[in-house]
């Protein structure tokens, strides 16, 4: 069976869940014999190998746009796989819904992965926001399978698009700490912080998280990785804010140091609100987080419903007054860093995730 994957940046750079995805997907297909090719942003490429632990790579341009960028690239992506003798495209993304035509027009079969609820994100705006709920609707219309990550997800598009979806949630992979000293050069020590990973924009309410810990005036830090790759104003005036007690360490790329930024922080704070299975999360949960999340339906299902993890709603004052609740609960703490990782049951799994795919796969290649 031929696959291309589309509507990410490539393989093998991660910069997001999507490129996650991608690798942990990709290569578990490769392992299991199907022929697998990645379409690639090919400016983000310095190198570009033909293949890469057997995934076949296809390196296409695109215009430097932020809100273009990946559109035209999935375009173009979208159009080489078709002209090619690829039997399945997977496509990430609901915002290439409209591309699902041309692989109706040339009869492939097709699986999008539309992930959250892009059109309520507070980045889009007007033409922006009425784009992405088009596509979103357009992907429940063009392409052959719809996949969300969470039954909460699924509910979304069954109440606003009448459309049924699989659900295939994201993974993840448990870790443990072993190297606890490569924290000590941003000079902390495990329990002394607090953790926010993420870009800095709106959707992620890391405004919200900041304010919320500065009220409470914990003795603790607050450790924020992540930033955007543009002048922006929303994250220019969180940095603006930075302190010896507020740290803003930018983008980590050495998985060892964030790893271990995540397994001795005294709690992971999640803003995150218009997603369904968020990575992120998934990740804090793999490192034995203790974890303080957003109360949404998505997060509920994350944490079943509080089993690992501690709700706020959203205002500074409710994650405040659940900030000083953790510091005077020690042993509850320690009970939520203790069991983090059971929250990661079977569907989690990225075998598992994989395999639902392929049968998914199989099944189209059949009509």
């Amino acid at each position: 069976m031929k696959v291309a994957i589309i509507g990410s940046r490539g393989y093998p750079y991660v910069y997001s869940g999507y490129e996650t995805f991608v690798k942990e997907v990709a290569e578990r297909l490769v392992a299991q014999g199907v022929e697998v090719r990645v379409y690639c942003h090919k400016q983000l490429f310095k190198e570009r190998p033909a293949t890469v632990k057997g995934i076949e790579l296809v390196y296409m341009p695109t215009i430097e746009s932020k809100v273009l960028s990946q559109l035209i690239h999935s375009f173009l992506s979208m159009t080489h796989a078709c002209c090619s003798k690829t039997e399945v495209i997977l496509t990430v993304n609901a915002a290439n819904g409209p591309w699902g035509l041309i692989a109706r027009i040339f009869r492939k079969k097709t699986i999008i992965n539309v992930d959250g609820m892009e059109w309520l994100r507070p980045k889009w705006k007007g033409l922006g926001a009425r784009y992405f709920k088009m596509a979103a609707w357009l992907s429940t219309r063009l392409y052959d399978v719809i996949v969300t990550d969470a039954e909460a997800m699924r509910q979304v598009y069954l109440d606003t698009f009448r459309k049924d979806s699989t659900v295939i949630a994201y993974g993840a992979n448990i870790r443990y700490s072993s190297k606890p000293e490569l924290i000590r050069p941003f000079g902390l020590e495990p329990g002394s912080y607090y953790l926010i990973v993420g870009r800095l924009i709106p959707d992620n309410n890391s405004d919200l998280l900041l304010e919320g810990f500065l009220r409470f005036s914990s003795t603790k830090k607050l450790v924020i990785v992540g930033d955007v790759p543009y002048q922006d104003a929303f994250a220019q005036n969180m940095k603006a804010r930075a302190s010896e007690q507020v740290l803003f360490l930018g983008y980590i790329e050495n998985s060892e140091i964030l790893a271990e930024l995540y397994h001795h922080c005294h709690a992971y704070l999640h803003g995150h609100e218009f997603g369904g299975t968020n990575p992120t999360m998934l990740k804090a949960m793999a490192y034995g987080c203790a974890i303080l999340a957003l109360n949404t339906v998505f997060n509920q299902e994350m944490l079943q419903q509080g089993r690992y993890g501690l709700f706020f709603e959203k205002t500074p004052e409710s994650l405040a007054a659940l900030m000083q609740e953790t510091e005077s609960d020690q042993a509850g703490m320690e009970a939520l860093r203790k069991h983090a990782r059971n929250g990661l049951t079977k569907k989690y799994d990225w075998d598992v995730v994989t395999a639902q795919y392929l049968e998914l796969m199989k099944g189209l290649c059949k009509w």
